[in-house]
């Protein structure tokens, strides 16, 4: 008889937690829900939002989930977890093969190469200390020099840098003005392109370039103090040799050579810190060569395309929704993904790296790096949230990691398309709300 009570007993007790935990989750979910039928500014566009549980594996709450959204940077994330199955601890950065006295070499799309903050050198010191003569092949580079769905009149923003096989210093000039005024050039080679031209009538100082060529002009106006523009050369293989040329101190010549199945590779930057450069900046640069060195990994191409579709077939076939992929960066519109299918994919990076610091330390922390070092606040100095942002035109979206003040490890997908207000105030927003779960669950 006792027994047969304690069995019972442990029953009613086990529905009873079952049923406070469902209870618990339920209450959650009508509090978040509040936050949003209740905000004027969430309620005005399009928006969407996806709450996981990471311990227990449960989703807490899901706005328009499962519809399609403009994910701007967020397209980061997707090139991040593609990088991370595809490539090792190294960025490669240039393949190679000795032919008696002459050294050809192939580009693998490495963006550290002379980078202005990575500074990849290896490859560098390579071809500085080789006493052959050196031949740069472009072959096997299969893309355009713009991502599919590009603005082309964005092509002067240092934000839109040229795709090619073997990118030098960032892809970005750098104009400025030295202390006597005049202006430089970085690098030094492309000043002979620099010219004053008496027809540009811009309403303040700055530099343009030509969509078709190298010929940057500038008006006829007193040069600022302290000026800087960086503005994104027009790639070329005649130039990518003369650039090298210039910092070698040595010629390189072109040459039209297939990829040997011979050649060897030389590695650049540690991945971690060319993953972390493209995170927390958003560097767009780096998101879609790095497209590029996983397909010279798998395919000894330079194709992004073919990236993308290899990734979702082996990688992504799992998602809740089929992601339409686009290109690296997020800088086309042609790219859609749901909240839910972020949710999985932020999933899937956090069971690849598994150290939880180390992916943190890689993604933007609110209060302190990267692009949501001052939406945030952090809580008695302890950040609490890690998120990729991803903005455009009309498009605001962060996707990343909360801890709550209880501990719990929450993962998100909070996505804003089609608004006309300010951007700040969605981000502020959005920055309430998440700030609210953090303090409350």
């Amino acid at each position: 008889m006792l027994k047969s009570t304690f069995v019972f007993l442990v029953i009613i007790g086990g529905l009873l937690l079952c049923n406070d935990t469902v209870y618990g989750r339920s209450i959650k979910k009508r509090k978040i829900k509040r936050q949003f039928k209740h905000s004027q500014i969430v309620n005005d566009h399009f928006t969407g939002f996806a709450l996981y549980d990471l311990d227990n594996k449960k989703m807490i709450y899901e706005l328009n989930a499962d519809k399609y959204f403009t994910p701007a940077s967020n397209t980061k994330l997707f090139t991040f977890y593609t990088c991370l199955k595809m490539l090792g601890d190294s960025i490669p950065a240039l393949r190679y093969e000795a032919r008696n006295d002459s050294l050809v070499f192939w580009g693998t799309g490495d963006p550290s190469f002379l980078h202005s903050d990575l500074k990849g050198m290896s490859a560098y010191s390579f071809l500085q200390h080789s006493n052959k003569t050196l031949y740069y092949s472009a072959t096997g580079y299969d893309n355009d020099f713009f991502g599919s769905g590009w603005a082309w009149d964005d092509y002067g923003d240092y934000y839109q840098a040229e795709i090619n096989g073997l990118p030098l210093e960032d892809n970005v000039a750098l104009i400025y003005a030295d202390h006597d005024g005049n202006l430089q050039v970085k690098p030094n080679y492309l000043k002979r392109f620099l010219s004053q031209d008496t027809s540009y009538h811009p309403k303040r100082f700055n530099v343009k370039r030509d969509f078709v060529s190298n010929k940057f002009s500038y008006p006829v106006m007193d040069v600022p103090a302290n000026f800087k523009q960086e503005i994104p050369w027009k790639t070329s293989t005649e130039l990518t040799c003369a650039l090298l040329q210039d910092t070698l101190k040595k010629p390189v010549w072109p040459v039209n050579l297939p990829l040997s199945s011979n050649a060897k590779t030389i590695y650049n930057a540690s991945a971690d810190s060319v993953y972390r450069r493209m995170l927390q900046p958003s560097d767009n640069f780096i998101a879609e060569q790095l497209l590029l060195a996983c397909s010279s990994v798998k395919f000894n191409t330079l194709n992004t395309d073919s990236v993308i579709n290899y990734s979702k077939t082996h990688f992504l076939n799992d998602l809740p929704d089929v992601p339409q992929w686009a290109d690296g960066s997020g800088l086309s519109r042609r790219n859609l993904f749901t909240p839910r299918s972020i949710i999985a994919l932020l999933c899937k990076i956090e069971d690849v790296v598994k150290d939880e610091q180390l992916l943190h330390s890689m993604m933007p922390a609110g209060g302190t790096t990267g692009t949501i070092r001052t939406a945030y606040k952090t809580d008695n100095g302890q950040v609490f949230v890690w998120a990729k942002t991803g903005s455009l035109g009309n498009v605001y979206n962060q996707s990343g990691y909360l801890v709550t003040r209880k501990g719990k490890r929450l993962a998100f997908s909070f996505m804003n398309n089609g608004f006309t207000r300010p951007t700040k105030e969605i981000r502020d927003e959005m920055v309430r709300i998440m700030t609210y779960i953090h303090e409350e669950f």
